[in-house]
């Protein structure tokens, strides 16, 4: 049974800074960060590859930074000068080594409130 978990999130004022975490039970291949804020749909935050190339959607640039720690199988979201406009569940979607191959998993969400 695989397990990915976020964890991190809570309740910052603007131009705070906030480290969401995703851990898995096994090796990681890929990580997206996805959001969804209330009426919006899901989109892509930020996502990184197995070699560590990064890329981002264009209202986070510069803003927040995803990194991987391979012995941890840990993928991290650092958020820094946050805007209420990020506001949202923030879930971890992992592709993960199995015995069968990459498969994709998704977290259970973390939510992150930025508010004053």
């Amino acid at each position: 049974q695989v397990q990915v978990v976020e964890s991190g999130g809570g309740l910052v004022q603007p131009g705070g800074s906030l480290k969401l975490s995703c851990s898995a039970s096994r090796n990681i291949y890929s990580v997206g960060w996805y959001r969804e804020a209330p009426g919006k749909q899901r989109e892509l935050v930020a996502h990184i590859t197995s070699y560590g190339n990064t890329e981002y959607t264009d209202s986070v640039k510069g803003r927040f930074t995803i990194s991987r720690d391979n012995a941890k199988n840990t993928v991290y979201l650092q958020m820094n000068s946050l805007k209420p406009e990020d506001t949202a569940v923030y879930y971890c979607n992992a592709d993960v080594i199995t015995d069968y191959g990459p498969e994709d998993y998704w977290g259970q969400g973390t939510q992150v409130t930025v508010s004053s």
